[in-house]
């Protein structure tokens, strides 16, 4: 089966970001929009600076996965719809890597189904981070 592919190449935009919310003004059945953003940090790791993060996954298996994420929070929560965009490719800190975006005629079910859908993508899908730091070595990053 093939599953939606929710990869985009590089930081995600703010342009990408704005539109996405803008399609949905035409859907008024919408009462509450949440949305995840998740950016890269500079963190200093052993006296170090993080520069960058070069993600990398199983494509297929994590297409997969937010696939079955998805579904799981349909069946949980009263939402209209979801997105969920995770950068490929390089990110340099303050850029954006996970769009999280959820949608509910209320805006109760949005701030649980957003919690709910940012743990189970950190927990489940096999997206990996190599931590690129100033001084041009590197790292894979452990999820915390």
């Amino acid at each position: 089966m093939n599953y939606k592919n929710v990869f985009i190449k590089g930081a995600i935009s703010s342009e990408f970001i704005g539109n996405s919310i803008a399609k949905h003004q035409s859907k008024t059945n919408i009462g509450a929009h949440n949305i995840f953003l998740g950016q890269v940090r500079a963190d200093k790791i052993e006296g170090k600076v993080v520069a960058a993060i070069e993600y990398s996954a199983y494509e297929e298996m994590a297409n997969k996965n937010f696939h079955e994420i998805r579904e799981a929070t349909f069946e949980k929560f009263n939402l209209t719809c979801m997105h969920i965009y995770h950068s490929l490719g390089l990110v340099k800190t303050g850029e954006i890597c996970l769009f999280v975006f959820v949608s509910s005629p209320r805006r109760k079910e949005v701030f649980k189904a957003l919690e709910y859908v940012v743990e189970a993508i950190k927990a489940d899908v096999p997206v990996f981070g190599k931590e690129l730091f100033e001084d041009e070595s590197h790292q894979w990053k452990v999820n915390s």
